[in-house]
């Protein structure tokens, strides 16, 4: 969906909600999922993801059909700085604009980019779980650490926490990943009832569950590289949102996005003062040392730590969701 038309989610998500079980959530943990999550190792460009987005735009952009593998990869045509931390409409939008040289505009690749993501999940459609898991795995520790999450201990009483995600990934795709990797089997990230936004993702319905995805916004500026993060900023606000929705009594009182990028930080940074955001909520981000980022880096976007306000943490070298202890005291949850 394009920046024109997100506002929309805000009702529509409210509307799809409604009669679905609701519970009532104190606390919201957002996951990142690359390099928070989930691990890329060599030719993870050549699992199902990776190979979509050329093939999007080949079939959508350039007129090519069939679902041959591309001889391209994400890495071939982009520089990391292009992909590494954005999200999938983004990337989409700049390997339009390296493919097509100058005949590409802006203005007409973005009012295809729905159909691009829409063609980058039917790709990933046709690939078995293995495909969808190539080049990628969880990290160690990760589903122990969820599984935790999903425990008794964290879902009884006033006080349940409630999980999703807020990745740049098209919603359809993030919802194979979860399932081929085996996260979605430990219960930690809360199930829906009804889809997101009024949207479906055929062949997937049966493992919804919350969060804002790259499908759901995206600005379609290439220009400005701060959209890296602002876009990611808007995916955590409806994401939020929907968790708000599900939630009976609108008792949320934190919200804490966890990732390793400098966009996780500052897209939750920028959430702080986002106009959707309710009164009152403390806004955190747990920013995991697991990915390609420096510590340092990490820790110098942070800025101010305002009491109840913004309350940054940074684990140190190495650490991540897969260290229990150490990432649930940095949620405040032990």
């Amino acid at each position: 969906m394009t920046a024109v038309t997100a506002t929309k989610f805000f009702f529509i998500s409210l509307l799809s909600t409604i009669g679905s079980g609701a519970k009532s959530f104190s606390t919201l943990i957002t996951f990142d999922v690359d390099g928070t999550l989930v691990s890329s190792s060599p030719g993870w460009e050549k699992g199902a993801h990776g190979r979509s987005f050329v093939h999007a735009v080949d079939t959508v952009l350039c007129g090519k059909s069939g679902t041959a593998s591309p001889s391209r990869t994400i890495p071939d045509i982009l520089e990391k700085h292009e992909f590494h931390g954005s999200t999938d409409g983004l990337i989409l939008l700049r390997l339009a604009q390296k493919t097509l040289g100058t005949s590409f505009t802006s203005s007409d690749a973005s009012t295809k980019v729905d159909e691009m993501m829409k063609e980058m999940f039917d790709f990933v459609s046709s690939c078995d779980d293995s495909e969808v898991a190539r080049g990628i795995a969880p990290l160690p520790g990760v589903l122990q650490t969820l599984k935790t999450l999903a425990s008794e201990h964290y879902n009884k009483g006033g006080e349940k926490v409630a999980c999703g995600l807020v990745t740049g990934n098209v919603e359809g795709i993030a919802r194979r990943k979860m399932k081929a990797l085996g996260i979605l089997d430990t219960g930690a990230l809360t199930p829906l009832s009804e889809p997101q936004g009024g949207k479906e993702w055929e062949g997937v319905e049966d493992i919804r569950f919350l969060g804002g995805f790259g499908s759901d916004f995206c600005s379609g500026d290439i220009i400005n590289e701060e959209r890296n993060y602002l876009d990611r900023g808007e995916q955590l606000a409806i994401c939020v949102q929907r968790c708000l929705d599900l939630s009976v009594g609108r008792n949320l009182k934190r919200v804490i996005h966890v990732g390793d990028a400098p966009a996780d930080i500052l897209a939750a940074k920028a959430y702080v003062d986002h106009p959707t955001k309710p009164p009152g909520v403390c806004v955190s981000v747990v920013g995991v040392a697991t990915g390609s980022y420096l510590v340092q880096e990490l820790k110098e976007l942070c800025g101010e730590f305002r009491h109840g306000i913004w309350e940054p943490v940074i684990l140190e070298e190495g650490r991540g969701v897969g260290d229990e202890q150490e990432f649930l005291k940095a949620c405040g949850l032990m």
